[in-house]
């Protein structure tokens, strides 16, 4: 298994992964239902959120790194049409204009983000990586809607639980509460860890069993005050609110997990 994905992985990802979006959205009998994840949205509310926040990062991306902030008018026709075969194609264009201004920037030239503070870099390839976790999750509240909920790919979802620690849990905020030490076990065998101080909060991959025991003792010399443990599409899942935290297995202090989700620190 490739341990992290590249750029041109990304790009194939985002492809498929709106692409499934549209097979869901093509096979539902009514846009108006309500998303079960999303209960303040009905499904045509989703397919307009999805295709014109792909079609505002397009813009986004292609301003260049001296944007100072998320560039307001997306690209092309932001208005999700309603006729079916029409709507279809509004969101293979919204995904392709994002995937042809992302190809143009390449993964390392800078871009405005909203994760100022976090560990993940301020570039295009962060932008991609991130924009891939989006829409597999909005892929998955579509298949629920329309009642064939499919499990994340397994390269996307352990991709997605690095990138939504790394993203949207480390920031050099202070943490309130007492120091804590978090584990994440994907039980695919990857593992994570997520350290909360006074300093803030960063994460890293844990090493592999049977790693060098000078790495094992450089990342992961502390014993975590809590941990989590699932698949990792459970994870992903988990993070984004998709299903309960308990549905995963939770050892440790629980109530780290809670001061986490109530956590906002920017």
């Amino acid at each position: 298994m490739q341990e992290t994905l590249d750029f041109p992985d990304l790009l194939r990802l985002i492809d498929e992964r709106s692409a499934a979006f549209r097979a869901a959205i093509a096979s539902a009998p009514d846009l108006d239902v309500r998303v079960p994840t999303c209960p303040d949205w009905t499904l045509s509310d989703l397919v307009q959120h999805l295709g014109e926040g792909r079609r505002a990062w397009a813009a986004t991306v292609a301003a260049g790194p001296d944007a100072t902030a998320k560039v307001a008018a997306p690209q092309g026709d932001a208005t999700a049409p309603r006729e079916r075969e029409a709507l279809l194609r509004w969101l293979a264009e919204s995904t392709q204009l994002l995937l042809d201004a992302l190809r143009a920037a390449g993964p390392d030239r800078g871009c405005w983000v909203w994760w100022g503070t976090s560990q993940s870099p301020r570039t295009c390839g962060a932008v991609a990586r991130h924009q891939l976790h989006e829409i597999a999750v909005h892929a998955y509240d579509a298949q629920l809607t329309v009642g064939a909920p499919e499990p994340l790919p397994e390269d996307v979802a352990l991709d997605g639980v690095e990138e939504f620690l790394f993203t949207l849990c480390t920031t050099t905020v202070a943490w309130p509460h007492e120091p804590a030490v978090v584990d994440y076990h994907a039980t695919e065998g990857r593992s994570w860890r997520n350290w909360l101080s006074g300093d803030g909060a960063r994460a890293a991959r844990l090493p592999a069993p049977g790693a060098p025991a000078a790495a094992a003792t450089r990342e992961a010399p502390e014993t975590a005050d809590a941990s989590a443990e699932g698949a990792a599409g459970e994870l992903v899942l988990a993070f984004y609110g998709r299903v309960p935290l308990d549905s995963l297995k939770l050892d440790g202090d629980r109530g780290v997990f809670d001061q986490l989700v109530a956590w906002e620190p920017e």
